[in-house]
C-alpha cells in the first residue's frame, strides 16, 4: 500500500478517524487459505480475538470453515453473525460462561482437567453433540515477547505433561469423552516455528493423539505474509492427519486480515518538542493499543525513517497520556492541521481493542470495494457508545 492506494480509495471520502478495510485484499488472503485447505483437508477458523468485523463475515465464510471464541460474546458472534462451525477456548470459564458458551459452541476447550471434571456432565447434557477438548502446553518457546508467547515461564495456558499425566494417573477415565487436543504457541510466526512445535508435542503427547478425533494447531501461523512457507504448513499438517487419522484444525486471526486495512487519521496540530509533534486525532493508547504494549512503529503511507525525508515528526494521540506516542516518521512535504494520513495493517488486533480512555471518539469502521472503488461506512461512534459502557 502507497501513496497511488490512497489516491484510488479516496481517503478524503471517509470521517476520521476511521479504520478501512479492503475487500479485495481478503479475498487474496482467502485464496491462500483455500490453497492449504486444498492441500491438506485441514480447516481454516478465523480467530474473533484478532479481527471480528462481521460486515465482511458472508465473504470469510465463503472460505473458512467457522471462528473460535474465547468469551460468550465471541461465541454468539460467530453463531449468529459467521453461521459455521463454532469452536472455543478461555483459560477458565464460569458456570453462566459455559451454559451460554453450549447454547452456540460445536467445540469446547478445556485449559485444565478440573475445569473438564467440572463442566463435563453439563457438556454431555448439551441436546446436541459437543465435541470436548483439551489444550496442551509443550514447553517450547518460540516467542520473543514474553506477553505473546503462550509457552513462557509460568504461563497459565494448557496442561503441561507432568500435570497430564498426574490426571490420568488420579483418573484413568480423565480422557473419556474427549475427541481432540489443542495447542496454540506461536504469535506472528513462519512455519518453521510449527515444526519446531509440532516435534514436541509429539514427543510429549502423541500417544494421545492417536485416539483423538480432531487435533487444533492453534493460531499464529502468519500464513498469508509474502515469505511464509506455506510448503512446509501443509507437510505438517498432512503429517497429523495421516499419522493419528485426525481432522486437523487452525485458526488464524491475523492472517485472514495481514494487511488488508488501514486506520485513516487527520493530524490536529503540529507542536514543537525537542523535533515537531504532529497530534493526531487517533491516539496509540485508544485505537491502537498494540503499539504500547508489542511495542512496534506502524507504517504510514508515503512516510519514511525519521531523517529519510525532509521533514520528521512524531506522531501523538490526543489522550492525556504522556506516552500516547505512536512512532517517528518524515516526509516529503511538511504536514499541517488537517493533512490525513494513513497506518497499514490495522484490521487486525486494532477494532477489536479500541476503547473509550478520555472520551476519545472510536474510530469509524468502513469497507472498500475495489471492483466499483465504493466505500461503504458501515459504522460510527458517538456519546452513547462512550455513555453506556460506564453505566
Amino acid at each position: 500500500m502507497e501513496r497511488g492506494y490512497l489516491e484510488r480509495l479516496g481517503i478524503e471520502k471517509v470521517p476520521s478517524p476511521c479504520f478501512v478495510v479492503d475487500e479485495g485484499l481478503l479475498g487474496r488472503n482467502l485464496a491462500v487459505l483455500d490453497e492449504v485447505q486444498q492441500r491438506t483437508g485441514a480447516k481454516v477458523l478465523l480467530a474473533l480475538k484478532g479481527f471480528a468485523m462481521f460486515s465482511v463475515f458472508p465473504l470469510l465464510r465463503t472460505v473458512l470453515h467457522g471462528a473460535c471464541a474465547s468469551s460468550p460474546h465471541e461465541a454468539r458472534l460467530a453463531r449468529e453473525e459467521f453461521g459455521r462451525e463454532v469452536h472455543a477456548f478461555a483459560a477458565a470459564y464460569s458456570d453462566e460462561d459455559m451454559q451460554d458458551i453450549l447454547q452456540y459452541a460445536d467445540h469446547v476447550v478445556f485449559n485444565s482437567f478440573a475445569q473438564l471434571a467440572r463442566f463435563r456432565p453439563m457438556v454431555k447434557a448439551c441436546p446436541r453433540h459437543v465435541s470436548m477438548g483439551i489444550r496442551v502446553n509443550p514447553e517450547h518457546s518460540e516467542g520473543a515477547v514474553p506477553i505473546y508467547d503462550p509457552c513462557s515461564a509460568g504461563s497459565r495456558l494448557g496442561v503441561r505433561l507432568r500435570e497430564f499425566e498426574a490426571a490420568l494417573a488420579d483418573d484413568p477415565h480423565a480422557l473419556d469423552d474427549v475427541e481432540g487436543l489443542h495447542f496454540h504457541t506461536l504469535c506472528q510466526h513462519n512455519a518453521d516455528a510449527l515444526a519446531r512445535t509440532l516435534a514436541e508435542v509429539e514427543k510429549r503427547f502423541g500417544k494421545w493423539m492417536h485416539g483423538m478425533k480432531w487435533i487444533n494447531m492453534g493460531g499464529g501461523h502468519h500464513i498469508t505474509r509474502k515469505d511464509y512457507d506455506v510448503d512446509t504448513l501443509c507437510r505438517c499438517a498432512v503429517h497429523v492427519r495421516d499419522t493419528y487419522g485426525v481432522q486437523v484444525y487452525l485458526e488464524p486471526g491475523e492472517a485472514v486480515a495481514l494487511d488488508t486495512g488501514i486506520l485513516v487519521a487527520s493530524v490536529l496540530d503540529v507542536v514543537q518538542a525537542d523535533m515537531p509533534v504532529a497530534i493526531l486525532d487517533a491516539s496509540a493508547a485508544c485505537h491502537m493499543p498494540d503499539v504500547l504494549e508489542m511495542p512496534y512503529r506502524p507504517h504510514v503511507i508515503g512516510s519514511g525513517l525519521r531523517g529519510e525525508k525532509a521533514h520528521s515528526y512524531r506522531f501523538a494521540g490526543k489522550s492525556c497520556l504522556a506516552g500516547d506516542v505512536i512512532g517517528e516518521y518524515s516526509f516529503d512535504a511538511p504536514l499541517k492541521a488537517g493533512d490525513r494520513v494513513a497506518f497499514t495493517d490495522m484490521a487486525i488486533y486494532s477494532m477489536v481493542k479500541t476503547n473509550t480512555f478520555n472520551g476519545l471518539q472510536l474510530p469509524a469502521i468502513a469497507r472498500y470495494l475495489p471492483d466499483t472503488g465504493e466505500i461503504i461506512v458501515e459504522r460510527t461512534f458517538g456519546y452513547e457508545d462512550f455513555r453506556n459502557r460506564l453505566s
